[in-house]
């Protein structure tokens, strides 16, 4: 095989070639001769393989020992999903996780076996990239050396890391302040439209994100068309959205004795919840088309884009209900 350079996240980079070969004709008792005295990190399965060395299917260790040693491997084999060599290690420990894998297989374009990526690297694996979503949902921009050793770290480069995304979150406070100095007026005539202005922009900022710890990851694993994944969030945002407000409407008419503003708060928090849940969505998918890892549409920049939404909608809809002046 004609060595190429990996990606540091693929699945090349956790594979073991110490993997139990066998063929189809072989019975199960000369497979478990084979296998005494033999290392083979932790693979926990038997890849079954033709004559050119390419994958027919799989049997895991319990069956093996479990089954009659007169069995041929061709009669008992299973059909098991493989990844190229080239495939993100994200996308290799998804896979374990939907069909139930202690080892995936690795074969080239051929699918000539390559090796098995073991349990322990698939759980070394989910680890990383656990690690990797948290620090990306709080606005840190990737997983380093630094990140890990953040004791030990100069504040400078600490700032570094941390900085970029506040700052966008800084212009987007900016931008909410001045989308609340256009309703001056509006609040000046009405004090009570600005108590609620913290609840809303919390609220829809927490519907997004939900909606983006779900996406930030599901989007590029999931075979689900981006219009069918963002009909169903935009139900459920709708959904919370709906629910939220029917609580809302009855305590504010009850607190301040006013229909309208009461109105114009539930009816924020049902459009809150369905912008929230849409953005959360489709500002990961969009870096996904462009080529950028999702979880970078995640946590500050979505939020700035939320509150500013979650403004305008709130004071469009007060705009409507009293008037431009309220």
């Amino acid at each position: 095989m004609t060595q190429a350079r990996h990606h540091k996240e693929d699945a090349a980079q956790h594979l073991t070639a110490a993997v139990q070969r066998a063929g189809p004709d072989h019975s199960i008792g000369q497979v478990r001769s084979d296998l005494a005295g033999r290392e083979l990190d932790d693979t926990e399965i038997v890849c079954i393989v033709d004559d050119n060395d390419k994958l027919l299917g799989v049997l895991s260790f319990a069956e093996l020992f479990r089954l009659p040693a007169e069995t041929t491997m061709r009669e008992v084999m299973r059909t098991s999903p493989a990844v190229l060599a080239s495939e993100d290690q994200e996308k290799v420990a998804s896979i374990a996780l939907h069909f139930g894998l202690n080892s995936v297989p690795v074969v080239d374009n051929g699918r000539h076996l390559l090796g098995v990526v073991p349990a322990k690297a698939l759980l070394h694996i989910l680890r990383h990239e656990h690690v990797e979503d948290i620090q990306r949902l709080a606005g840190i921009r990737r997983e380093t050396n630094i990140a890990r050793r953040a004791l030990d770290t100069p504040p400078m480069r600490r700032a570094r890391d941390r900085l970029p995304w506040l700052i966008v979150g800084l212009i987007g406070s900016m931008l909410a302040t001045f989308v609340m100095s256009r309703f001056e007026a509006a609040l000046n005539e009405k004090l009570a439209l600005a108590f609620f202005v913290p609840g809303l922009v919390y609220l829809a900022d927490a519907i997004g994100t939900q909606t983006e710890a779900v996406a930030v990851r599901g989007i590029s694993l999931s075979h689900i068309g981006i219009t069918r994944l963002l009909a169903g969030e935009l139900r459920t945002g709708l959904i919370i959205g709906l629910v939220l407000g029917g609580l809302t409407f009855p305590a504010v008419w009850l607190v301040f004795g006013e229909a309208r503003l009461a109105l114009a708060v539930a009816s924020s928090l049902f459009v809150a919840g369905g912008l929230a849940t849409t953005i959360g969505l489709v500002l990961p998918w969009l870096l996904t088309k462009f080529k950028r890892d999702p979880a970078f549409g995640s946590g500050p920049l979505a939020t700035v884009i939320q509150d500013v939404l979650t403004l305008l909608t709130y004071f469009a809809i007060v705009s409507l209900m009293y008037g431009p002046g309220a």
